[in-house]
């Protein structure tokens, strides 16, 4: 044995018997289960997401059309799209995975539908699972997954991701509805899934 190993011995003794003697952690209660499609928050704590949120409601540009925006740039799909509102500036943040592989990412301004920048991420799309050939091959676009969940919410989408599933791929959109937010997946047919 290593000395660095027998200087720890005495260290995980007593540290195992500290832990013995205070028992387990107290539990905290199991939050209430919310009824099935009830709005709810999409991950994080609500207030976070009301925050991130804010803007949503008054931008003059949809996500679907920042979505048409950021495709128009080039060839390829769009596979992620956020609001997001810093410093009173609301864009859209979307990226594209093109044919050839490549990932750019698109700031589109939630008011104007102008494009506010462009920036290629080549070190990013090893870390997709998703291949070109998966998203070019749905038969429904993230963009008309977008309006088949605001249409079943009522609400606007400020979040859609396109996921891996088995053999094809599937649609996660957050839709805000006043200070709600409810998760909402779609099928790469373009049909709601049932919530699991």
């Amino acid at each position: 044995m290593s000395r660095f190993a027998l200087s720890l011995a005495p260290l995980l003794v007593l540290t195992g018997l500290a832990a013995a003697q205070t028992g387990p952690a107290p539990q905290a209660p199991a939050p209430a289960a919310t009824p099935p499609g009830a709005a709810q928050p999409a991950h994080g704590t609500t207030g976070h997401k009301e925050r991130e949120h804010e803007g949503l409601q008054a931008a003059k540009v949809s996500l679907a059309q920042a979505l048409d925006t950021a495709e128009s740039k080039g060839p390829g799909r769009a596979i992620e799209a956020d609001f997001e509102n810093e410093g009173g500036k609301s864009y859209y943040e979307i990226k594209v995975l093109g044919s050839d592989g490549k990932l750019t990412d698109h700031h589109i301004d939630a008011n104007s539908g102008q494009v506010i920048k462009s920036d290629n991420h080549p070190i990013e799309s090893y870390f997709i699972r998703l291949k070109p050939s998966d998203v070019q091959n749905a038969p429904a676009s993230l963009k008309q997954a977008v309006a088949t969940a605001e249409q079943k919410a009522g609400g606007k989408a400020a979040e859609a991701e396109v996921e891996r599933a088995a053999d094809s791929v599937q649609y996660k959109i957050t839709v805000v509805t006043g200070s709600q937010s409810q998760e909402i997946r779609v099928g790469a047919d373009g049909k709601i899934m049932p919530n699991k």
